[in-house]
């Protein structure tokens, strides 16, 4: 992405969403391949499990053990050797000369015409092949049980070694965004750290002269920086390092010198206001001297004006690291929705993450939504059920770019595609929803 005939900048004329992701996606690859090249080893790092949630997992993690390690009993019941099956009879009754337990084996051996009260998760002992649950039998006295032959097949009911997972083969994948039940799964085979993609360093800035620090007084015209503490908990989410640089007037020189410094500490940069059209927006100027610009405009509401590209440390230079740009729009609203739409997955991908693109689900829409085609729009919405059970999902209100409250109100987004019209109440439409169970 340069001002070159063969990566021409993309200004012309707003890019679809989809247009913009892969442009996106395109750019962070070619960063991901220049620094492979260049063989940062110390880009991979090993955590403790407890500190490993939402970070990349950097290589396969391959189990050391067969799970489960020996043949088990999938669930309470008697187990006994299968070929009492084989009989003309409609009803077996087995003698019970034992009990085993999970962590307690029973070691001796299982006669023929006999069966072993055995619990979930007890190794299955010698002679023993099938499980009849407890509920299926037909009658249980201290010294058998009945059941009829019918009920269950030869093998039923046993857990068989390494049938979850096999020694040397993988757990879990290099790329995964380690979750909770990861970590659990790493536990389960004894492993007590992880190695994992080094965090990514991110620096955060709000430019703006209207712009007000958090504990300050208000002048006439002036407004809190509530940007750079929606992204703060964005980036936290992601467990990512933070660099904040705080507020940068909207002096050309003042903003140059906040990204150069930036670009020097941080594998990203994230701006919020100074990319529309006006006087003082100065961030596509400072961009051309210390970068590329990769586009400028969207056609998506809100958030349409937004920028991105890569930065140089030392203009004039070509440094073996390039940093990664987003310029978000100052609308508090439209940092989020550009956020949840591009940089998350930018940093996740950058950050070596295979899957970076949370899925969409449908929801039956409970209001008509008015839409002209020809822009993609993020409308703040609440998901939960209509009378029948369904999913249902209801606008907050009023969609302005800076009505912070219709984020914090929702839960998540409706997504209306690009040439979309009106929505009639009724009708199915895509969310994203904002958080995930796990």
């Amino acid at each position: 992405m340069s001002h070159s005939p063969n990566n021409p900048i993309l200004l012309i004329s707003s890019l679809h969403v989809d247009e913009a992701r892969k442009a996106i996606a395109n750019l962070v690859a070619q960063l991901l391949q220049e620094s492979e090249a260049l063989n940062h080893s110390s880009d991979i790092e090993t955590v403790s499990l407890d500190q490993a949630i939402n970070r990349i997992l950097a290589e396969d993690l391959l189990s050391p053990i067969d799970v489960p390690a020996a043949d088990n009993s999938a669930m309470d019941g008697y187990a006994f050797d299968a070929q009492c099956l084989d009989t003309i009879n409609s009803e077996i009754t087995l003698q019970i000369t034992g009990t085993a337990l999970a962590g307690k084996p029973y070691e001796g051996q299982i006669a023929k015409g006999a069966c072993l009260k055995i619990m979930t998760g007890a190794l299955m002992p010698h002679g023993c092949d099938t499980v009849i649950p407890q509920e299926f039998t037909t009658s249980i006295t201290e010294q058998t049980i009945c059941f009829k032959r019918d009920q269950l097949k030869p093998g039923e009911n046993r857990r068989l070694r390494g049938e979850d997972l096999q020694q040397g083969k993988p757990a879990i994948a290099a790329g995964r965004l380690l979750r909770p039940s990861d970590l659990g799964l790493a536990a389960s085979l004894g492993i007590a750290a992880l190695r994992v993609r080094r965090k990514l360093k991110v620096a955060i800035l709000s430019s703006g002269d209207e712009l007000c620090a958090v504990g300050d007084r208000l002048s006439a015209g002036s407004i809190y920086d509530s940007n750079r503490y929606s992204l703060i908990g964005l980036l936290n989410r992601l467990n990512l390092d933070v660099i904040d640089c705080g507020i940068v007037r909207d002096d050309p020189a003042a903003l140059k010198s906040a990204f150069i410094e930036a670009a020097s500490q941080a594998d990203v940069l994230i701006s919020s206001g100074g990319v529309s059209v006006g006087e003082a927006d100065f961030t596509k100027q400072i961009m051309q001297e210390l970068g590329d610009i990769g586009f400028w405009k969207i056609a998506m509401r809100p958030g349409r004006p937004m920028a991105f590209g890569t930065l140089r440390a030392v203009p004039g230079k070509a440094p073996a690291k390039k940093t990664l740009f987003f310029g978000l729009p100052g609308n508090p609203v439209a940092v989020m929705v550009t956020f949840y739409q591009f940089v998350r997955s930018a940093l996740l991908q950058l950050n070596g993450a295979t899957q970076t693109t949370p899925p969409l689900v449908q929801a039956i829409c409970a209001t008509d939504i008015r839409k002209k085609p020809g822009r993609t729009e993020f409308q703040r919405a609440i998901l939960g059920h209509d009378a029948d059970g369904r999913p249902s999902v209801r606008l907050t209100g009023s969609q302005g770019a800076g009505i912070l409250r219709s984020m914090s109100e929702a839960n998540c987004f409706v997504i209306l595609g690009h040439d979309q019209g009106n929505i009639a109440a009724g009708q199915w439409v895509d969310i994203a929803l904002f958080d995930g169970l796990l």
